[in-house]
């Protein structure tokens, strides 16, 4: 029994790769079938969105599993043969797998570092496996830890608070100059696609009003209509500025739109109330001096740029933490993992001891002649109370040693000293005692992950 993940991502396979392998979300049930099938893969999952396609599986024997779903892969894309499709692939197994999956999940892996998306897309990826029935103990209780480590990462460290795309830095600068943005208007002057994000952002935030002009009127009524805002003629956007608490500027035009002294007349008849302006556009639509101006706020591409980097290093530092976090929950994750390689092993010796016990009570019981019921009774639980007290130890102390990095020897000595190996079934979880199979880190059972 081992955890592996087959996969590629962006840092490994470009686009038109990708996006060859990617499971369509009507078509992911047939594919677990189809992965299921394979000799040796006992359980598995997929993650498949734009920027990777991994699959998560509990395997019979690494290396077959590792061949298993390298075939399965290419199977669905015959034109990527084996030298086209292997370079892109990493392969994890054990340990690391786990610390893939964690921190996959916790956006430490992603294109954007603490972006919240993924974890919205790992869940559903472990919903689709559930209700195909293609999960079992061991991957249920991985990927349920692989959310609540993810939960732990965006709680105790601020990896996801600061904004890395220039349209979210709008948004947090506005929040700086306004604090609370319900009720602020917003006035989109052009209708570049980084304005219009970062306009989306900003409804998001809880702006509600909105006017677009462009030198396109119907292209203004067409966007006011998508905003649910007001389309206002390109040569009367100065009247609309004084409305207006935030700019954003972004069109084509070669020089300055929007001058200083344009906007000294918008703060007078604003009577000094703040306004804050965005200037998304190459070459720049807003003269400099603006900035000049008391309660004028002008922010150009640059200047939200330099604000991205500030907070990628911030996520980056914050990232050191998560990996911390991570570390910890691999390390228990992976005890428990280890823990159930001793399961078989207690499992056959205790059958072992009940039939040696059973045996030899039938046989003196047929000696002693005519016993009451409750003579029975107490002969009955007399062997079984030495049986349980004479296994008590070595049970005891295979548990423990279970995960300890002696664990292989213990497990294998035991065997050997009570020829254990003709009674332990092999690769059949529900024939080692389901609750036995199920017992968490701290003995506790476990039920798809959780505790009970």
């Amino acid at each position: 029994m081992n955890i592996v993940v087959v996969g590629l991502s962006h840092k490994t396979a470009p686009v038109e790769v990708r996006e060859r392998l990617t499971f369509p979300t009507d078509r992911i049930g047939e594919a677990l079938y189809n992965l299921k099938s394979y000799p040796g893969i006992d359980e598995s999952a997929i993650l498949s969105t734009c920027n990777r396609v991994e699959i998560c599986a509990v395997v019979k024997n690494t290396g077959d599993g590792f061949k298993r779903i390298n075939e399965f892969l290419i199977s669905r894309e015959p034109s990527l043969d084996h030298s086209g499709l292997v370079p892109h692939l990493y392969f994890y197994n054990s340990k690391d797998a786990i610390r893939h999956i964690f921190r996959v999940a916790s956006s430490l892996d992603s294109l954007v570092v603490g972006e919240p998306q993924i974890l919205g897309q790992f869940k559903d990826a472990f919903e689709s496996a559930q209700i195909h029935k293609t999960t079992g103990i061991v991957l249920n209780k991985i990927l349920k830890k692989a959310i609540f480590v993810a939960k732990r990462v965006r709680t105790e460290t601020r990896i996801s608070e600061s904004a890395v795309s220039v349209s979210f830095a709008a948004v947090e600068l506005a929040r700086k100059i306004f604090g609370n943005l319900d009720g602020k208007v917003i006035m989109l002057v052009g209708a570049g696609e980084m304005a219009e994000l970062a306009a989306r952002h900003l409804i998001g935030s809880g702006v509600k009003d909105v006017m677009i002009t462009t030198r396109n009127f119907e292209r203004a009524v067409e966007l006011a209509a998508e905003f649910k805002g007001r389309p206002v003629r390109f040569d009367e956007y100065p009247k609309g500025m004084v409305e207006a608490d935030i700019i954003i500027c972004s069109t084509g035009a070669p020089t300055y739109i929007i001058k200083s002294d344009d906007v000294r007349e918008v703060i007078h008849k604003r009577k000094n109330r703040p306004i804050f302006l965005i200037d998304i556009s190459v070459p720049r639509n807003i003269e400099p001096k603006v900035n000049d101006i008391d309660n004028v706020y002008l922010y150009n591409i640059d200047d939200l740029q330099m604000v991205v980097n500030a907070n990628i290093k911030e996520r980056e530092r914050e990232a050191g933490q998560a990996e911390e976090i991570i570390s910890e929950e691999v390390e228990t994750t992976s005890r428990w993992l280890k823990s159930l390689e001793v399961v078989p092993t207690i499992v056959a010796l205790k059958n072992k001891a009940e039939e040696i016990r059973r045996s030899e009570l039938e046989k003196s019981l047929s000696r002693l002649g005519r016993l009451t019921e409750t003579e029975r009774q107490t002969i009955e639980i007399l062997t079984s109370s030495i049986i349980n007290k004479l296994l008590h130890a070595p049970l005891v102390s295979l548990k423990h040693e279970a995960s300890s990095e002696n664990g292989s020897t213990y497990i294998e000595a035991a065997r050997r000293l009570f020829n254990l190996d003709k009674d332990i079934p092999r690769h059949n979880h529900k024939k080692w005692g389901e609750e036995e199979m199920l017992k968490g880190d701290e003995g506790q059972i476990i039920k798809d992950g959780e505790k009970v």
